[in-house]
């Protein structure tokens, strides 16, 4: 189904902040955020049907879904190596944040006038391409990954270091940022199988940056907290993919 923006009206507006009011009351029990982290998601939520319609707001839910489900597999063992995300794999506003700024950012641009849509919405479905596959590459890496190297020496670490990779979790990576943009497709943000797989392959390259970014910066400076690398991922995947769609025929 062609993809069309909703028309932006005050009563809209009121349909996406009362939909997402409720939608949050019946689900703040489900073990997937804290319950500041539901108010935020309940911010993001009404943007994102504000500015996108329900597609939109349907492509972060199953992102959030899929995150959050990758994040419980195997977590007993993560959670005895040490390696298991805090507070029960449940995501604070700063995971929610980190996670969509990007994507709630190129949203709300799409809503000005004569913004170049088809462009918005490829940076859109990028930076959630690449934060699933950051995800699932992470939690499937930690878990399975059977040697773990540092990406700037392929030096031997242990599981968990920053900026390790493993083969495992590079695959697990691919497959969730191909996963995502076939969902986004399905739901008509992006437009032709050429968009899915410049939307795949740039999740994978901006994971991987963001284990460069690990290795590198991330060590030195205490302010580049794990929450603001993921939105640089996030922000790096958007603009590659925009950028190699205006330069690729």
């Amino acid at each position: 189904m062609p993809f069309a923006l909703p028309t932006q009206t005050l009563v809209h507006w009121l349909l996406a902040l009362g939909l997402n009011a409720a939608l949050i009351a019946l689900a703040q029990r489900l073990p997937l955020l804290t319950p500041a982290g539901w108010v935020h998601a309940g911010i993001l939520g009404s943007l994102l049907w504000g500015t996108l319609g329900w597609r939109g707001w349907l492509a972060v839910v199953l992102y959030l879904l899929l995150g959050s489900l990758v994040t419980r597999l195997g977590y007993r063992r993560k959670q005895q190596a040490g390696l298991a995300e805090a507070r029960g794999g449940r995501r604070g506003p700063e995971n929610v944040w980190g996670s969509a700024a990007t994507g709630a950012g190129l949203a709300l641009l799409t809503t000005a006038p004569a913004a170049p849509v088809p462009l918005l919405l490829l940076g859109f479905s990028a930076s959630f391409a690449a934060k699933l596959a950051d995800t699932c590459g992470s939690e499937i890496g930690k878990r399975w990954g059977r040697t773990t190297v540092l990406i700037t020496s392929l030096r031997r670490v242990p599981a968990g270091t920053e900026g390790a990779i493993s083969l495992e979790g590079t695959l697990a990576s691919l497959v969730g940022s191909g996963a995502m943009a076939l969902l986004l497709w399905a739901l008509g943000l992006l437009s032709s199988p050429a968009a899915v797989g410049l939307v795949t392959l740039v999740g994978l390259l901006a994971t991987l940056i963001e284990s460069l970014i690990g290795a590198t910066l991330q060590g030195r400076y205490r302010w580049l907290s794990n929450e603001l690398v993921n939105g640089l991922q996030t922000l790096i995947a958007a603009l590659l993919a925009i950028g190699l769609a205006l330069l690729l025929p």
